[in-house]
């Protein structure tokens, strides 16, 4: 951008003109990732985004990846690290077509590769950057109304200011700006700048290219953050920035900072990890720079949980003020109940901390503590050099000087944070007006973060109460289930299973997903189970009860919509039917180890449309066959679509062995973060070891009706081989149909099962009505008995609901 301010302002907001000359003085300095950074912080100032980042072509041009960000964290606001050029998102839409594209949350919640809709409304800009690398801008509005017009003014400003080079070529030619480095992640081959051959010591005859060369001068302390950073194992795509020491020649080692973010590959190339690395003491006089701060509250105002707030305060104070003990605690009654310390390590703490570790932290009463106690009742914060007299549990926190903030808001004092220094230590004016601002901000995310904390365990009650306590026993079957809450600091969500037994050894194995994270999502969750229970329970086919689900959720005039995948096994048959109701199909795995994803026709998510098909899909099971239902949290991430993942989970259950479903279902969720809820159901279909006989018969209404069920009957015993305890059977069938018939209209079918010694007659009609057992029935009475009399020859009787009516059973004992 050769000229930001224009020669003429009128016309101008006062807003846009100091953006201009905000921007004007960030344009004259050198290209390095921390000049982007503060330009992009300006549309945090000036055009009120929440969020913004600039993503550049890879080298292939296929793909726009991520360089650098400011603001909340992008996976609050679902934005990716890399996006498809010929794909359908905004960013590439803007760096196709030239042009800004402006999306309120209505569009956004249109678009159909967003599924996963945030649960606060953003508004999303898509800007082309221009210059010779290309690439784009995007930008997130928490606010309402989304970008008005002087934001958008500004972030054409900032889109202008942004001028970052082209990527590092893939043979790894030309040289690096002189802060910068690049590290290829496969050869462990790195190109640095000469400030950073100084800063380690080196001269350019000294480096050989090898990473290990210089991560040798790195304190063995610092070693193991480094690696976590260069290793490619362990690095995931994003943003890095740690502070380590390197040993000098003579006196005490040097604070460097490393900032980088690992570039992916394309097609035969490998990941490189790209940043810079800048002394460090160099950095220290800007402790109260405002943009410190306003990263601080950036950090806070994404920070949900009271972990989150400790690790924020931790990341923010231990850089500047080279401390060597923080700890941040919640002040819980009369108890510290510390949640972030840094170092981790019980050595690392007094002998008290130690003698209170509970579990991974600590906690502690106050009156152990008196300095403590009497600084939480002021309410100000407080500092001793070393050498002050304190008792034992807090002098060893910081010999060489102790800071002591209590976190409040308003009159509530929610929290402490200690800061120890080992070595004697100076407080200057600086450091204290940053601790001042640190314990304000932080006081107030911490009251926030409690509050976060006791409604997600509220809604995380309420779901683990709406779940299945257990599950049924399943003949010819073994079903095993797995729930896991998100781990990134929303409210827990509304996914959900089940497993319905059904006459006739069917199940219903079912899997959804509400839309949201909150209470109303869990809430919602509940009925929709609860509703698919009662629709299958009722006896209706799979498309009639996600039929039934959706006219409720749609007469509820919710604001929320679900999804939901659910099948109807055949455990006699091995066959089944899957109805999706805009969710993910099952995985199939067969008894082979082969795995393919199951070819179901869906309809649309439940609640949306009144009047929506779901038609049924079959599906054939084998004996040793697995299937495999899960919600998108675990197929679904900002990383990779959820095809990719339909993929990889299918790959993962294909290479999982099926004896033990409870480790097969372990093994597919991971250990990894998730950003989202999961919910996974497994059953192994196994055959069932004694299948049951059975015959049906149609009731026809004609005067010979009940001769006829009788004969239909005595046939069908006969060729099963029961002719032991006949005359009784018959008798109960001419009660079961006469009653039918008497008292019913519409259709009638008589069932007859075998299975081993236990036959069960039932008499199905078109009336929801049970029949009722008469309290007593006088000489005269001409009717009533038949029940009475079923009920005594029977070994069990009673009534079920099937579809549009019922079915009345009596179970005896026979022998043949």
């Amino acid at each position: 951008m050769a000229n930001v301010v224009g020669e003429d302002a009128a016309g101008r907001s006062t807003r846009t003109l100091r953006a201009e000359g905000a921007l004007t003085t960030l344009t004259t300095g050198p290209d390095t990732p921390e000049r982007v950074r503060r330009v992009l912080e300006q549309a945090l100032v000036f055009a009120g985004a929440a969020f913004v980042a600039v993503y550049t072509p890879s080298e292939d041009g296929e793909q726009l990846h991520l360089v650098e960000s400011a603001g909340i964290p992008r996976t609050l606001c679902g934005m990716r690290d890399s996006y498809s050029v010929a794909g359908h998102s905004p960013a590439a839409e803007a760096v196709r077509g030239g042009r800004s594209v402006w999306l309120g949350p209505e569009q956004l919640a249109a678009q159909a590769q967003a599924r996963r809709v945030p649960a606060r409304d953003f508004s999303l800009a898509a800007l082309p950057v221009r210059h010779d690398a290309g690439g784009c801008l995007l930008a997130v509005s928490e606010r309402p109304g989304g970008f008005d017009t002087d934001d958008r003014v500004c972030l054409g400003l900032v889109a202008d200011a942004v001028a970052l080079p082209g990527p590092p070529a893939a043979d790894g030619a030309g040289e690096p700006p002189p802060g910068a480095f690049v590290l290829s992640m496969d050869t462990g081959r790195v190109r640095v700048g000469d400030d950073i051959l100084d800063l380690f010591g080196l001269g350019p005859d000294d480096f050989d290219d090898r990473v290990e060369t210089l991560m040798g001068l790195t304190v063995p302390e610092d070693l193991p953050s480094v690696m976590s950073v260069v290793e490619s194992d362990h690095l995931t795509i994003g943003e890095r920035e740690l502070e380590f020491r390197v040993v000098q020649p003579a006196g005490p080692p040097k604070w460097l900072r490393l900032r980088g973010r690992l570039v992916p590959g394309g097609e035969g190339r490998p990941a490189r990890l790209v940043g810079s690395v800048a002394d460090a003491s160099t950095l220290r006089p800007d402790v109260t720079d405002v943009a410190r701060v306003q990263r601080l509250a950036v950090a806070l105002a994404g920070s949900v949980t009271v972990r989150d707030v400790g690790k924020a305060v931790v990341a923010a104070l231990r850089g500047p003020l080279r401390a060597d003990r923080i700890a941040v605690a919640e002040l819980e009654s009369d108890r510290l109940v510390v949640t972030v310390l840094d170092p981790p390590e019980p050595d690392a703490w007094p002998d008290l901390w130690r003698a209170e570790w509970r579990a991974e932290w600590p906690e502690a009463p106050v009156r152990t503590m008196p300095t403590l106690a009497a600084v939480l009742r002021e309410g100000r914060a407080r500092i001793w050099p070393a050498g002050s007299s304190l008792e034992t549990s807090l002098a060893e926190v910081g010999p060489g000087g102790l800071a002591m903030l209590p976190l409040s808001a308003g009159n509530r004092t929610a929290g402490a944070c200690l800061i120890g220094w080992d070595a004697p230590h100076d407080f200057g004016a600086d450091e204290r007006a940053l601790l001042t601002a640190v314990a304000g901000l932080a006081g107030q995310a911490l009251v926030r973060a409690r509050a976060f904390d006791a409604e997600h365990e509220l809604v995380g009650m309420l779901q683990r109460q709406l779940l299945p306590r257990r599950l049924p026993r399943l003949p010819g079957a073994v079903a095993v289930t797995r729930y896991l809450p998100s781990t990134a600091g929303l409210e827990l969500g509304g996914d959900w299973y089940d497993v319905i037994p059904l006459p006739d050894n069917h199940v219903a194995l079912v899997i959804g997903d509400v839309q949201g994270h909150s209470a109303g999502a869990a809430t919602l969750m509940g009925q929709m189970r609860t509703a698919l229970r009662a629709y299958a329970v009722e006896g209706h086919t799979p498309d009639v009860v996600v039929s039934h689900a959706n006219r409720l959720l749609v007469d509820m005039e919710s604001d929320l919509f679900a999804t939901c995948c659910y099948v109807d096994v055949d455990l006699e048959q091995g066959s089944a039917w899957c109805v999706r109701a805009g969710h993910l199909p099952p995985v199939l795995r067969h008894p082979d180890g082969r795995t393919e994803i199951a070819e179901a026709e869906g309809g649309p998510p439940l609640g949306v449309m009144a009047q929506a098909d779901f038609p049924m899909s079959p599906l054939r099971l084998w004996p040793g066959t697995v299937v495999a239902l899960t919600t998108d949290g675990l197929v679904e991430s900002v990383e990779a679509d959820i095809d990719e993942g339909m993929d990889h989970f299918a790959r993962r259950l294909a290479a999982a062995d099926p004896t033990d479903l409870g480790l097969v279902a372990d093994g597919l969720l991971g250990k990894a973060p998730r950003s989202d809820d999961v919910a996974l159901l497994l059953m192994r279909y196994d055959g069932m070891t004694l299948r049951p006989l059975r015959e049906t018969w149609t009731v026809w209404r004609v005067p010979q009706a009940v001769g006829h069920a009788r004969r239909f009957t005595r046939r069908t015993l006969r060729s099963w081989g029961v002719t032991q305890d006949l005359d009784t059977a018959l008798l109960v069938v001419s009660e079961l149909v006469t009653n039918a018939l008497v008292h019913t209209e519409g259709p009638v079918r008589l069932d007859l099962t075998l299975v081993g010694d236990r036959l069960r007659l039932a008499v199905a009609d078109a009336s929801p009505r049970s029949p009722a057992k008469p309290s007593s029935i006088g000489w005269e009475a001409t009717g009533g008995r038949g029940i009475l009399l079923v009920e005594a020859l029977s070994a069990a009787w009673g009534t079920l609901p099937v579809s549009g009516g019922k079915q009345v059973w009596a179970e005896l004992g026979t022998r043949r």
